[in-house]
C-alpha cells in the first residue's frame, strides 16, 4: 500500500501576503543576507524559504572569515528537490549577494522556472556588487546584472554606487537619481529604489515607479538621518521590508507613489 504524502500547509492555507523564495548569504555571527531578511518577512506574515548563497562564520568585514560557498549546481540540486514535491508555487522570489557569474546564470534559469509555475511571480533583485567606489564581487558580474538579470525583475533596488555600476553614469545629484531610475525602468523593472544616496553629505533615498511604459514614471524622495556609528545588513533588510510592504499594505506602498507625495526640492 502507497504511503500516502502529508499536505504542505503553507501551500494549503489562503495568505494575504505569500510565499517568498530568499537566496542570499547567511552568517552565523552577526546579522547580514539571509539573517537581516527572512525574520522580519515572516513578522509581516510570509512563508519564507532560504538559501544560503554562502554560509560564513562572520561577514567579511572583520580580518578573517571562513564558510562555505554555495556552487551554481549546488543551487539547481535544490531548486530540482523542491520541484519533485511540487514546491515550487512561490508568489516572491528575493535575491541578494551572489558572488560568481555561474551561479547569476542559474539564477536566470530559476527565474523562468518559478515563472513556469506561476507568471504572476514578483521578483525582488538586490543587486549587490559594491559601495562607496569599490566592488567587491567579479568586475564580470555587472554586465550580467545589466544585460540579464535586472530585465527580469520586477523591482530593483541598488544603492548609488550599484546604480552607476549598472546605468554607466555618475550620480552627482537629484536629477541625476531621477535619470539613473529612468533608465532602468528603460531595461525592465517597473519598481526601482535608489536605496541611498550621498549628495554633499545629504542622505536620502529616492523610489521610481513606472506601471505604464508610455507614462513618465511616479517618483519621490525620502531624507535619512545618519548615525554616528557602522551597520551592516541594513540593505538587506531594507530590500525585505519593501517587498513585505508593497504587498502587506499596497495602498500604502502606493501612497508615496502619486503625484501629491513627492517631495523634492
Amino acid at each position: 500500500m502507497a504511503r500516502s504524502i502529508p499536505p504542505i500547509l503553507s501551500l494549503l492555507l489562503p495568505s494575504k501576503t505569500g510565499r517568498v523564495l530568499s537566496i542570499q548569504s547567511h552568517t552565523v555571527q552577526g546579522y547580514v543576507g539571509n539573517k537581516s531578511a527572512v525574520f522580519p518577512l515572516q513578522l509581516l506574515g510570509y512563508d519564507v524559504d532560504p538559501i544560503n548563497s554562502v554560509q560564513f562564520s562572520n561577514h567579511t568585514g572583520y580580518p578573517s572569515f571562513k564558510g562555505q560557498v554555495l556552487n551554481g549546481q549546488q543551487l539547481w540540486d535544490l531548486i530540482e528537490g523542491l520541484e519533485a514535491n511540487d514546491l515550487l508555487s512561490y508568489t516572491h522570489l528575493l535575491t541578494g549577494y551572489i558572488g560568481s557569474v555561474s551561479f547569476l546564470d542559474v539564477l536566470l534559469q530559476i527565474v523562468k522556472k518559478l515563472r513556469s509555475v506561476n507568471p504572476k511571480l514578483i521578483y525582488v533583485c538586490d543587486p549587490v556588487m559594491g559601495d562607496e567606489g569599490k566592488l567587491y564581487v567579479p568586475p564580470e558580474l555587472v554586465s550580467v546584472y545589466r544585460g540579464k538579470v535586472v530585465p527580469v525583475a520586477s523591482m530593483l533596488t541598488p544603492n548609488q554606487f550599484e546604480a552607476e555600476e549598472l546605468t554607466g553614469f555618475r550620480i552627482v545629484s537629484e536629477q541625476d537619481g531621477l535619470d539613473a531610475c529612468k533608465f532602468l525602468h528603460s531595461l525592465g523593472p517597473s519598481k526601482v529604489v535608489i536605496t541611498s544616496i550621498n549628495i554633499n553629505g545629504n542622505l536620502f533615498l529616492i523610489g521610481s515607479h513606472q506601471d505604464n511604459k508610455g507614462r513618465p514614471p511616479l517618483q519621490f524622495k525620502i531624507f535619512i538621518p545618519k548615525l554616528p556609528a557602522y551597520f551592516t545588513g541594513t540593505g538587506d533588510l531594507m530590500t525585505a521590508l519593501l517587498l513585505g510592504w508593497s504587498s502587506v499594505r499596497y495602498s500604502l506602498c502606493n501612497h508615496f507613489f502619486q503625484p501629491h507625495n513627492c517631495q523634492f526640492s
